[in-house]
């Protein structure tokens, strides 16, 4: 009798533990879910911000370029139809979105000391107090900001996959250029931005759904 209420009793015990660990397990899923839905909500919000600011980017170079052809005349269009080698890429490049984010960061780099050569040439170009001037700084600025945003979203989301260096090293900028060189280039590095900033806002509409859809299977990987 003793030896069958003993039994009775490790049943009852182990059943116990197994409703106990049915529920924590259960706890577990609930609290994987729910940081896996607050983590999506943060990485859609992240990026529909970063969407906002790379439509007010291209938004305000769309301004900077219209108010640089004013400021040369007839000539502008020839300018800016140019061909001047150097220049990067405005296209974005990889296959997974990683790698699209990654580019998507690399070429805002690149560009970064041709729209700073820009602002330099200029200067010498136009008055102190040319609206032309404040464009571009304010087109930098931006820059700046929305370069600043894909580097956080990109560690953020993928800390394990470490951004990579630009290739072909530090951007090598074109030698001392004459008056007319000067303003075909300035026309030839703002058209193109405008290219690549076209591209990234096409790239974060579909990247939204890619990479913030599903809760990640690890701390690091999005996709299956």
């Amino acid at each position: 009798m003793n030896g069958h209420v003993k039994n009775m009793h490790l049943r009852q015990l182990v059943e116990k533990a197994a409703t106990l660990l049915c529920f924590l397990l259960l706890l577990a899923v609930d609290s994987t879910k729910a940081v896996a839905a607050g983590r999506n909500q943060e990485c859609g919000y992240d990026l529909q911000q970063t969407l906002r600011l790379s439509r007010q980017v291209h938004k305000e170079t769309g301004n900077l370029i219209k108010t640089y052809k004013d400021s040369e005349g007839e000539m502008a269009e020839l300018f800016c139809k140019a061909s001047v080698s150097g220049i990067p890429d405005p296209n974005i490049s990889g296959l997974e979105p990683s790698e699209r984010i990654a580019s998507i960061y690399t070429q805002l780099q690149v560009f970064s000391p041709h729209l700073k050569r820009v602002h330099e040439q200029q200067m010498d170009l136009q008055p102190p107090k040319s609206p032309l001037l404040d464009l571009i700084n304010v087109v930098r600025d931006q820059s700046r900001r929305l370069t600043l945003r894909i580097n956080n979203f990109y560690r953020t989301f993928f800390p394990n996959l470490p951004l990579p260096e630009p290739a072909g090293g530090p951007t090598t900028l074109p030698p001392p250029q004459n008056v007319f060189q000067q303003k075909v280039y300035g026309c030839v590095v703002l058209t193109t931005y405008k290219k690549l900033l076209t591209n990234i806002s096409k790239d974060m509409r579909t990247l939204k759904s890619k990479v913030c859809r599903r809760a990640p299977a690890s701390e690091f990987n999005f996709f299956r």
